[in-house]
């Protein structure tokens, strides 16, 4: 073999060594690359996490050392006039672990939670909230408060509240027509929303959000009762007399105001389809010559009698006020204008203000001042009317020929 022969043998053996050695280089390189994420997991899963590699544990550290936040609430927080069927949603920084703890809300309702495992909790209640209530909202922090799917923790327990609303006086008046209780039939407008009676959560959004629609006057009803309505606002002797009449029938105390049980009991019933049975009553007492009362009932004059008013050293007063208080029968006591005292019994009462009541009492005859500032009727007039004389029912006292100089006015 020549010289050129021999070396170039020897250079090709030498480069055959070197190829060989690339290759099993690149194997074990890529063997320990494909080897060392199942290492890797290995390791994780027999140490529970802790003992991961330098970059795994880097990884852990980030995601721990970013606790959860709160981004938003809704309502915001301290605000006040919202409705009690508003749903109450809470935001975070991160979706939640689906086993994460809940919000907790004061006072009690029955509802749901919904959004769990993501970063937006929305309590929807099942009914709602009562109104002029204080909702609290407890969201709990630290270690047992709620945490995100990464185990991010809200550093402390945060505290929000709102107020809730009124329920509207226009509400208020819609449901008492509907029941009978006022001398107007409500409509709703084309397009308005109305629930179903027993519709128990729809009957308390409209209680903050009233349907729109409109009032119209039952026939047969005089003039001087319009001026009464008032547009059905919160002033409204005729709506004060309607709730009155309601709070008669279903044993509250009657003071004409629209309280908690008022509500409660009045979307009860409504529900219950318990209407008026009673009708709608109102009296007018006219000081002319002679004085009458005459009474409307649902819309159709039922009496028209004479009737005696006070005299000049006691007046009537002019205006209108609701019946409060009614006795069969009562020993009357006060003091004459002259200073003695008197003690008189009376029958069928119904009392519209201090110290003057619609009543029977002896006269021997009727149809001028003649009493101590009460509307005075003849037995049968007064035994007939009583029962349509209702809590609540409006008694006007009218001027005319025979009012006194010196009689006060109340409207």
């Amino acid at each position: 073999m020549s010289f050129l022969t021999h070396l170039r043998v020897r250079v090709a053996a030498i480069g055959g060594v070197i190829v060989l050695l690339l290759v099993a280089g690149v194997w074990v390189a890529l063997t320990h690359a494909s080897a060392s994420p199942r290492d890797t997991a290995s390791s994780g899963s027999t140490s529970g996490g802790r003992s991961t590699s330098k970059a795994n544990s880097k990884g852990s550290s980030q995601v721990a050392s970013s606790p959860l936040q709160l981004l938003s609430e809704t309502p915001a927080r301290n605000a006040t006039g919202i409705s009690g069927v508003t749903n109450v949603k809470i935001q975070f920084s991160a979706p939640l672990a689906a086993s994460s703890p809940l919000p907790r809300i004061k006072p009690d309702v029955a509802g749901t939670w919904q959004g769990t495992g993501t970063s937006t909790l929305t309590f929807v209640p099942s009914r709602g909230f009562s109104q002029e209530a204080r909702v609290r909202v407890t969201i709990p922090g630290g270690t047992n408060g709620v945490r995100s799917a990464h185990g991010a923790l809200l550093a402390k327990t945060i505290k929000v509240s709102f107020r809730t609303g009124s329920y509207q006086t226009a509400r208020l008046a819609e449901l008492l027509a509907q029941l009978g209780y006022l001398p107007l039939t409500w409509t709703a407008s084309s397009g308005a929303t109305v629930p179903p009676a027993t519709d128990e959560a729809g009957q308390l959004a409209a209680a903050y959000n009233p349907p729109q629609g409109t009032f119209s006057w039952d026939s047969g009803y005089p003039s001087e009762l319009h001026r009464f309505w008032q547009g059905g606002s919160a002033d409204s002797l005729m709506l004060k007399g309607a709730v009155m009449a309601f709070e008669a029938d279903h044993g509250l105390a009657v003071d004409g105001v629209p309280g908690p049980e008022v509500w409660s009991t009045l979307l009860k019933a409504v529900a219950d389809n318990q209407v008026n049975t009673h009708g709608y009553t109102y009296a007018l007492a006219r000081e002319g010559n002679p004085e009458t009362l005459t009474v409307w009932h649902d819309g159709k004059i039922i009496m028209k009698s004479l009737a005696n008013t006070g005299i000049a050293a006691a007046p009537t007063t002019l205006g209108t006020a609701n019946v409060y208080l009614k006795y069969y029968y009562q020993v009357m006591k006060g003091t004459n204008p002259d200073g003695s005292k008197y003690a008189d019994p009376v029958y069928y009462v119904s009392y519209f203000r201090s110290g003057e009541a619609v009543h029977y009492f002896s006269r021997g005859s009727y149809g001028f001042p003649q009493s101590l500032g009460c509307v005075e009727l003849p037995w049968n007039s007064a035994k007939f009317i009583w029962k349509y004389m209702n809590y609540g029912t409006l008694v006007t006292v009218a001027p005319g020929s025979q009012t006194p100089s010196t009689s006060p006015s109340s409207n």
